[in-house]
């Protein structure tokens, strides 16, 4: 593996980390970007990765966007992420789980971790038992926390009406044409709420049959994963792993739209700007996918400090992101610059880096 501070996405982060217990077999990397704004949270992504550099780039993009995130949600906290790096046949044990929850409480707090891919509830409970650096724990009926996909994918939703209505001119989704690239917790759950508002919806996911039975019960489309970034649409919706907006990917967009909820969704910054100049109006992906992170943070937050918190203020915060978004459009609009650069130049300042 190379030397982490010679890797491009290497961003001044302020601690990154290799954990490796041998007993358990667990390997793993814990990367905190900034902790300007208070402890650097993010989730863990269960992964095997053939090669442990990309391993490394998944730490550094992640917790760079999670401070990103966390900054423009509004939220008290930093931007962290770890990886825990599985096997061909992705075994997850018990003890590699307390053993990396032990690695976080050996961080007294600097980092607090949550759900990412390949990580369940259950796994986070696991790890509480080890460290209280923790959240998306188990919630009860009306209380805030547990699984952040529902969460994630109003937030996306809300972001994508926002961005029919200024890119489009459209008040309704009614016949709008959404290609979904992941039908997962999020991608599903952004699936059936564009339904319900009667988007015309065409659905792909790498478990093809999982993309079928979720297209008949919408009464969508469904195409193979291949073909999805192809699919004549108004908005395409990565809902899956980043980096599919490379050069490759942008010049197969036929769509007006980007507005989706995968993390790191340009391969590079100058992504960005080539979207723009293709005239696609591009939703940031760590400002329209906050909703899972404001969420169980407010959850942490609200049992560190012994306090009541519920749902109505996760929606209310939820329910700023397209007027977050229409700013972004807006400065982009009257400065030339693309959306990802204000977005990224917006959230440097909240983070003390501009």
């Amino acid at each position: 593996m190379p030397a982490f501070w010679t890797e491009p996405d290497f961003d001044a982060h302020e601690m990154v980390q290799l954990v490796h217990d041998r007993a358990s077999g667990l390997t793993a990397i814990i990367a905190l970007h900034s902790t300007h704004l208070g402890p650097g949270a993010g989730g863990t992504r269960f992964w095997h990765y053939a090669d442990p550099a990309h391993a490394m780039r998944d730490a550094l993009r992640l917790s760079r966007g999670m401070s990103y995130k966390n900054a423009m949600a509004g939220l008290p906290i930093g931007g962290g992420k770890a990886v825990v790096l599985l096997d061909e046949q992705g075994r997850k044990t018990p003890e590699m789980l307390a053993a990396f929850g032990d690695a976080v409480q050996a961080l007294g707090g600097r980092y607090v971790t949550a759900e990412d891919v390949g990580a369940s509830e259950a796994d986070m409970v696991a790890i509480s038992r080890r460290t209280p650096h923790v959240c998306g724990l188990p919630a009860g009926e009306g209380a805030i926390g547990g699984d952040p996909g529902p969460f994630t994918a109003l937030g996306i939703f809300l972001g994508i009406k926002a961005a029919v209505a200024h890119k489009l001119g459209k008040a309704s989704l009614q016949d709008v044409r959404v290609a979904i690239q992941g039908c997962g917790s999020v991608g599903g759950g952004v699936a059936r709420l564009l339904a319900g508002e009667g988007a015309r919806l065409t659905l792909a996911d790498l478990d093809e049959q999982r993309a079928r039975t979720l297209a008949s019960e919408l009464g969508a489309d469904a195409v193979p994963s291949e073909r999805i970034m192809n699919t004549a649409c108004d908005v395409f919706s990565p809902n899956a792993l980043g980096a599919v907006l490379n050069e490759e990917g942008i010049a197969r967009l036929d769509c007006a739209i980007v507005a989706g909820g995968a993390n790191n969704q340009l391969a590079r910054p100058e992504h960005g700007a080539q979207l723009a100049q293709r005239g696609i109006l591009y939703a940031p992906d760590y400002v329209i996918n906050a909703g899972g992170i404001i969420n169980v943070s407010l959850e942490y937050l609200c049992r560190q400090h012994g306090q009541p918190c519920d749902l109505d203020e996760v929606r209310e915060r939820i329910g700023q992101i397209p007027g977050r978004l229409e700013a972004i459009w807006q400065q982009s609009d009257a400065t030339g610059e693309s959306p990802a650069a204000v977005a990224d130049a917006m959230a440097q300042k909240l983070i003390g880096r501009a």
